[in-house]
């Protein structure tokens, strides 16, 4: 079996990442959960992971560096790779990519999320744990932003993640490693490249966060992802990664710039036969605006409670409609809860 073909069969069973590692089985990972995929012997897997990388890649692996790219089959079919060491042998964890990027409302995500796509300027932030499709929602965005508005998109990923084919927008993609050299020297040059709409596929640093604020305040309409699980939780991030003497300046340029964020997680629906989005939304309203500016972070989810008419809704808010159109379990509503007796005090109300 060529590799492509190992690839292809992984794609029919539905898997979103593969584990290949040296000295132990080889798994998949479906609708979330890991299950055991194919016996390779340690030479194939070894060989495998080698196969796909360039000589230069190669030679930085051996001086003991992870290895971070994406690659695409003969059909266009993307992956995004980590290869590492461990225990001393070569390991690989494959992100198997959407081709198509889908809208959303295949995704299924409230209109208000349409509603940020449109705005002209101004920070959008998607949050949430590593694999849960936060690359996914921001690719509709840009999408819809493609299909529908003759602007310049610049984006900054690490690696590519979805190729789009230039509708009414241009579009260019820029990769880390290969384009250029990191976030900031790219935040940096795309302010000096006219663009209308920035996606910075991950805001890790203080620098780029600054950028990224910058970006929004003179006029751009930034996308950017962290992290984070909450709302709130993403607006403390933001603030305690910068240093003390900057706290306060960047508060008050988060609140003047925040448009909205939305923090997600894949859950697993009720059928098995597949995982949906359970979405926290905030919106920058001048109440949110406010909490922000005068540090009342604490607040902000009673103040999403009594917004659901705006669009805001809390992951339990969430999570209770996912419940009620049958899409999730009872159990899994508890489970993915930040707040389970809350949760289950809103499932009981009905």
């Amino acid at each position: 079996m060529t590799f492509e073909e190992f690839i292809m069969q992984a794609r029919e069973l539905n898997a979103s990442d593969i584990h290949l590692t040296v000295g132990a089985p080889t798994v998949i990972r479906v609708n979330g959960e890991l299950q055991k995929y194919q016996e390779l012997s340690d030479q194939v897997v070894h060989r495998t992971i080698v196969s796909i990388l360039s000589a230069e890649q190669e030679k930085l692996l051996t001086e003991g560096h992870d290895i971070d790219f994406s690659f695409e089959l003969k059909n266009g079919a993307r992956q995004r790779v980590n290869v590492f060491h461990q225990e001393g042998k070569l390991a690989c964890s494959i992100r198997l990519l959407n081709s198509k990027i889908p809208n959303l409302d295949e995704l299924g995500m409230p209109p208000v999320v349409l509603e940020l796509a449109k705005k002209r300027k101004g920070l959008v932030l998607v949050t949430g744990p590593t694999g849960a499709g936060k690359s996914t929602t921001l690719a509709a965005m840009i999408q819809h932003i493609n299909e529908t508005r003759a602007c310049h998109i610049i984006t900054i990923e690490d690696p590519i993640e979805y190729r789009y084919t230039q509708g009414k927008a241009t579009i260019h993609q820029r990769e880390i490693g290969r384009d250029v050299p990191s976030f900031d020297y790219a935040l940096r040059s795309a302010l000096r490249e006219d663009p209308d709409v920035i996606l910075i596929g991950e805001m890790r640093d203080y620098e780029t966060i600054m950028l990224a604020l910058t970006a929004a305040e003179t006029g751009h309409l930034v996308f950017g992802t962290l992290h984070t699980s909450s709302a709130a939780q993403t607006v403390d991030r933001i603030i305690d990664v910068c240093p003390n003497e900057s706290k306060e300046q960047v508060r008050s340029q988060l609140s003047n710039m925040i448009q909205g964020v939305i923090s997600q997680s894949l859950v697993p629906l009720q059928d098995k036969k597949g995982r949906c989005a359970a979405v926290e939304i905030m919106l920058g309203t001048d109440a949110i605006k406010n909490l922000i500016r005068s540090n009342k972070v604490a607040q902000m989810e009673t103040t999403m409670q009594g917004s659901v008419q705006q669009g805001m809704q809390t992951l339990i808010d969430g999570l209770a409609k996912l419940y009620r159109s049958g899409k999730i379990s009872y159990q899994t509503a508890l489970e993915y809860s930040n707040n389970p007796t809350e949760m289950e005090k809103k499932l009981m109300n009905g």
